[in-house]
């Protein structure tokens, strides 16, 4: 990634920052070979700064962004909205930082948030980074199970949650669901001494006593939700705020300072603690988002991903904070109360960069051309996309119906681990594995509490380079495609075939809305493929059809050695949570083995039932 300098003496640092104290050894310092001792990267050790400081003080008080509007926030419910400032953010965060600080949080101490997509959420974490405590953002839509694994996991002091929340028409219980891991993580001898809860469905509640701010009117399914209470651990946080100063001095921390603990689930879906530091990670973070999406001070930018996700970390709290960008921050999904509702969104707020996932795009493909067409988007300058390789049906449609051929794709590679993206500007439709060979600053230092597994799963694999454990190939111009995972890949009679390539060929059908593409074992062939398919609404899956998808969408498309042996009809495909198919389930249903491990992270754990009851017959 490209970071721009300033020099002062001898001495070289990233420019738009402020620190407090110069570095003192080696401007990068690393070792990515396991053979020549640990794996270890320094950015700028010795330096020091706030990463708070720098995202809302400076703005607030240097670049006079006060009053300029930091997120919209758009409910799940339309017309259930708010804005706030940079000022108003900086006060409310300075006010929680106090908070923390009163319960006894510390410096370096770890504090587990989970919270829907409101703005408490962005104050929780800022406020974290404020005091030089560590967040660890665990996605609202995880199990008490996921949730206490992650609470054990980096063994945090202190739980923030809200009482419940509706994700488009179903109501989550959050209190509820975190009390059972609290209870889970008590059992376990977890050191978890505090839950401050956040008044989410019940603000009108808090509003009438005139003592904390108006919050945003609220048009709920049903608000009767009673938060179960325990005095000794729970404590509502808008009782806590009431009475805290809107003035907290920042911890001054050194650049390799942890910063925050993300989990990522990985093919195997047990989860692992990235752990990013302060320096590289604002940096990167801040510098990515400025030219990956050519921003400007007047865009309003929206990234769709929940803050859950290091997508969401990024691109929506730290990188456009940053840089003083407006964003929208939306707490609900793509699809309430309509399959319009993120353009009519667009609309609203007159969005000038607009960053999904290819997941959310092939969804809304499904619903045709029509609920997009109704909406203007005349203020769409830049489209992104992020996640996983986008197919070329997915990306043509992104670019053609909801850019109208006007608007840049800006389709980009990276992971929890890279903080931001790697690449960008790529296509994505092969392949070698995806190998790096010198640090950024963004790069994850090690995984929480577990440095050995660390350099195992990244480093050595092949020593000297940082393994993504994604495919990659080159074209003959140059330019690299990814292929997705490595362990997408299948070897059919010793031809490798990338799953990617074999799901692209099936969406160019205008029957089908979606694809996964897994191994399944084969007397002859060593493996061969089964595929699973999601049609668009109008279309109904029949013998003529699938027979039309293994001639036309693959053997001609691909060739003969790709053809499938099957073809499975899925009224939908397992996803996390982030919107990523989960590729290892298919391949247990594809070989009917119930043995399905963690499936904690799914969206909608019951579609694994059907998808099993409508199997293939693959005795041989």
């Amino acid at each position: 990634g490209f970071v721009p300098l300033l020099r002062r003496g001898s001495e070289w640092f990233p420019a738009g920052f402020f620190w407090k104290r110069q570095h003192t050894g080696p401007f990068l310092k690393y070792n990515f070979d396991v053979t020549k001792g640990k794996i270890f990267i320094e950015w700028m050790k010795g330096a020091t700064t706030n990463i708070c400081y720098n995202l809302l003080d400076r703005n607030v008080n240097e670049k006079k962004l006060g009053d300029k509007v930091a997120f919209y926030w758009e409910g799940n419910e339309p017309g259930d909205s708010t804005k706030i400032t940079y000022r108003e953010l900086l006060h409310r965060v300075c006010q929680f930082a106090n908070v923390l600080r009163s319960q006894g949080v510390k410096k370096g101490d770890r504090v587990s948030i989970y919270l829907p997509m409101i703005l408490e959420l962005v104050v929780a974490m800022l406020a974290c980074a404020r005091i030089g405590a560590l967040h660890s953002v665990v996605f609202a839509g995880f199990s008490a199970d996921s949730l206490c694994e992650r609470i054990l996991d980096c063994g945090c002091s202190l739980l923030i949650t809200a009482d419940a929340f509706y994700r488009g028409d179903k109501l989550v219980n959050l209190k509820q669901i975190a009390d059972e891991a609290i209870q889970k993580c008590i059992d376990k001898g977890s050191s978890l001494k505090k839950c401050i809860v956040v008044k989410h469905l019940g603000r009108e509640e808090i509003a009438v006593d005139g003592t904390c701010s108006k919050s945003p009117p609220l048009k709920r399914l049903c608000q009767e939700v009673q938060a179960p209470w325990n005095p000794a651990m729970d404590t509502w946080w808008h009782e806590l705020m009431c009475g805290a100063s809107t003035e907290c001095e920042p911890e001054w921390c050194d650049a390799e300072d942890e910063l925050f603990i993300l989990y990522t689930s990985g093919s195997t879906g047990k989860p692992k603690g990235v752990l990013h530091t302060v320096g590289g990670y604002m940096i990167f973070a801040a510098t990515s988002f400025k030219y990956v999406f050519d921003y400007q001070p007047e865009d309003v930018y929206w990234c769709t991903a929940d803050i859950g996700w290091i997508t969401g970390h990024s691109y929506l709290t730290y990188g456009p904070l940053a840089n003083g960008a407006t964003s929208v921050l939306f707490e609900g999904v793509p699809t309430y109360p309509d399959v319009g509702r993120m353009w009519s969104i667009v609309d609203k707020y007159k969005v000038t960069k607009f960053y999904t996932a290819p997941t959310a795009i092939r969804l809304l493909m499904k619903y045709g051309e029509e609920p997009v067409k109704k909406h203007s988007r005349k203020s769409l300058k830049v489209l992104g996309t992020v996640g996983e390789p986008i197919n070329p049906e997915a990306w043509l449609w992104y670019y053609r119906v909801v850019g109208e051929e006007r608007c840049p794709i800006v389709d980009t590679f990276w992971q929890t681990e890279t903080v931001s993206p790697c690449w960008w500007g790529l296509g994505s439709v092969g392949s070698v594995c995806l190998v790096f060979k010198q640090p950024w600053p963004g790069i994850m230092r090690t995984l929480y509490g577990k440095h050995q597994q660390f350099e195992t799963v990244y480093f050595q694999k092949f020593p000297g380079y940082y393994v993504t454990g994604d495919g990659c190939r080159r074209d003959k111009d140059g330019y690299y495609w990814i292929t997705g995972r490595i362990d997408d890949m299948l070897n059919v009679s010793g031809h490798l075939l990338s799953t990617a390539e074999v799901e692209s060929a099936l969406v160019e059908h205008p029957a089908v809305a979606e694809a996964a593409v897994v191994s399944h074992p084969h007397p002859l062939k060593g493996e061969c493929l089964y595929c699973f398919v999601t049609l668009r609404e109008g279309y109904e899956f029949t013998k003529s059809l699938e027979d039309e998808l293994k001639k036309q969408g693959i053997r001609e498309k691909i060739g003969p050695i790709a053809t499938p042996d099957y073809i499975q009809y899925a009224p939908s495909l397992p996803k996390t949570r982030s919107g990523k198919i989960t590729r290892r389930i298919l391949r247990k249903i594809a070989k009917n083995d119930q043995d399905l491990g963690d499936i904690s992270t799914l969206a909608d754990p019951g579609i694994i039932t059907q998808l099993f009851n409508s199997r293939c017959d693959t005795k041989q």
